[in-house]
């Protein structure tokens, strides 16, 4: 089955820091989506999807979605919320878009937002739960409690929405063992999916301040990709989608001393999923030494896995088998995840 099979096409509309009743101490939103000045209204939003339905791209075979990131929705200001939604309306009439997702806290859900939202057609709430550690909360002025995540995916429930988990390793007081204890917590929520997003330091933020005067160490990129590569093997084994892994860029993002520091990488994702198709095919690969040149044979879609980031993939498993890799060949009889090894 096809990426584009499992997942539904979003057509994603940014609010940045709408609805938010505080600042959190790494947010700039502004700079993350390029849309620092833009007036979010319900014009806006069909500007959006006419764009999209527009496009080449669109295809109604992949349940499109529209999808509100960036702030908090279901704290909106009523009437704003009414006009967004109404401007979504008419195109899921038409057949163009099969629901809505938005984003929001864990203590922003009232009844009547609830209400609202599920009778404009949003199926999907994805909440900003960042860390199941009070502490780690609290030093990153969440303003909510671990607690608050657990009513929220109990409330979300009852109303019938699916429920998503965005998840932020690195944070203020964060460890690897912390962030191992929110995953537990998480997986005992049993959410339809999740996301990671390493913390990055950004210029302008309260953490950015932190880190100039040393009260911050970012996460090393390696470091941040094994917590996620263990992550996403722990959230998916329980049936968890992990559906996107970093940070999505921006033009104004890249700008040059932008993201100060953090476990930035373009491709951060790919570092993480090629790591774990390491690990799936470890028992795969012949002992050290048993072999000095070995040719690879893999399903056509997980070539580039093994290749990793550069080639690091290969370099990885030449190291493990001190055997040369001569060559990747594509062969679709072999099963996902596995991979045929010839001995030179």
């Amino acid at each position: 089955m096809s990426e584009t099979r499992l997942r539904p096409l979003i057509v994603p509309i940014f609010i940045p820091n709408k609805g938010c009743p505080s600042r959190c101490i790494f947010c700039e939103q502004g700079k993350i989506t390029s849309l620092q000045s833009q007036s979010v209204n319900g014009r806006y939003v069909r500007e959006v999807i006419d764009k999209a339905i527009s496009s080449k791209k669109f295809d109604t075979a992949r349940n499109p979605e529209v999808a509100f990131y960036g702030g908090t929705f279901s704290n909106l200001p009523l009437r704003l919320m009414i006009e967004l939604l109404g401007a979504v309306a008419p195109y899921i009439k038409k057949g163009f878009f099969h629901s809505i997702r938005v984003s929001t806290r864990p203590d922003a859900l009232g009844a009547d937002r609830l209400d609202l939202m599920k009778d404009y057609g949003v199926s999907t709430v994805e909440l900003g739960v960042q860390s199941m550690d009070n502490d780690v909360l609290k030093l990153s002025k969440r303003g909510h409690t671990a607690a608050d995540t657990v009513n929220a995916v109990h409330l979300l429930r009852k109303y019938g929405f699916r429920v998503g988990a965005q998840l932020m390793p690195g944070l203020p007081g964060d460890s690897v063992d912390t962030f191992r204890a929110t995953i537990t917590k998480v997986i005992s929520l049993h959410p339809d999916m999740a996301r990671l997003y390493p913390l990055l330091v950004i210029k302008g933020t309260g953490l950015a301040k932190w880190y100039q005067e040393g009260k911050y160490q970012p996460l090393e990129l390696e470091k941040a990709v094994q917590i996620c590569i263990e992550s996403c093997i722990r959230l998916e084994a329980e049936g968890i989608p992990v559906i996107r892994i970093g940070l999505m860029s921006s033009p104004s993002l890249l700008e040059d001393g932008r993201i100060m520091a953090g476990p930035w990488h373009p491709a951060f994702g790919f570092l993480v999923r090629s790591g774990i198709h390491q690990k799936n095919i470890q028992n795969d690969l012949p002992a050290p030494g048993k072999a000095s040149e070995i040719r690879i044979f893999a399903p056509q879609r997980e070539i580039a896995l093994i290749r990793g980031y550069k080639n690091r993939g290969l370099k990885l498993i030449e190291k493990q088998t001190r055997a040369k890799v001569i060559s990747v060949h594509s062969d679709d009889s072999i099963p996902p995840g596995r991979i045929r090894v010839e001995s030179i």
